[in-house]
């Protein structure tokens, strides 16, 4: 569904991201882990379309992003860590911006509409102008417009950062639903023990570099993901050769 190859990116001198290559498969979580500047949001915005990269490719669905970024972008969603939406709109008329620009029909986008803006509590909200919301509430309207065209990938950056806990668990749902449906999700988050209870899959960047990606079973072992990310961060490179040489 998403397979990034010997992705690079640099700004400048310093190379956020070093030929990373990562495959996530069709039903697949998959958590994307690592420190403040390790390379997510580098790697993200450039598996979305919105950044250019140096070297590599990324595949959506088999379909390169340089050769069709249009097709691409019509196959997946992506929620960032800060919602940047048209303030000046009511709610209800950016989602209808948003089903406009993937051809959604009127009768499916306003079951969706109904169906999600009941679920979030956001409906009763949708008539008022988004610069009149919080950030929670913009995040959930950002949740709402990612998931109105059914996207195959969900790509998302820190996408629990200011949700109540029911609209957390409610995003979970939508989460696991998409991949039982043969769909994927890819997202960031610093939230561990999130990550380590409904992911089945992780990858852990750090400097640029992926440091291992793989089941996280298998990962974690018998420890906790807390305790696997504290010992990369505290500089202990045992971890990563051990994996190396797995």
């Amino acid at each position: 569904m998403l397979k990034i190859i010997n992705l690079t990116k640099s700004y400048g001198e310093k190379r956020a991201v070093d030929g990373l290559s990562l495959h996530v498969e069709a039903g697949q979580m998959y958590a994307f882990i690592g420190h403040n500047g390790a390379g997510k949001t580098t790697t993200i915005k450039a598996c979305t379309g919105l950044l250019d990269f140096d070297a590599g490719d990324i595949y959506i669905d088999g379909v390169s992003i340089k050769d069709d970024p249009i097709g691409c972008k019509r196959k997946l969603a992506y929620i960032p860590d800060n919602p940047d939406l048209y303030d000046f709109m009511s709610g209800i008329k950016y989602l209808n911006f948003i089903a406009d620009i993937y051809g959604i029909s009127a009768e499916e986008r306003n079951e969706k509409i109904k169906k999600y803006g009941d679920m979030f509590g956001l409906t009763g909200e949708l008539a008022q102008p988004v610069s009149a919301y919080s950030h929670g509430m913009k995040q959930k309207l950002a949740i709402i417009s990612a998931l109105i065209h059914s996207p195959r990938l969900l790509i998302m950056d820190e996408p629990f950062v200011g949700l109540d806990p029911k609209a957390a668990f409610l995003l979970k749902e939508e989460m696991r639903a998409i991949c039982e449906n043969g769909g994927a999700i890819f997202f960031s988050t610093h939230v561990l023990d999130v990550a380590e209870k409904i992911c089945d899959n992780l990858a852990i960047i750090k400097d640029g570099k992926l440091v291992v990606s793989g089941k996280m079973a298998d990962i974690k072992g018998d420890n906790s993901l807390e305790s696997i990310f504290l010992e990369l961060e505290g500089g202990d490179n045992t971890f990563g050769k051990d994996w190396e040489n797995a």
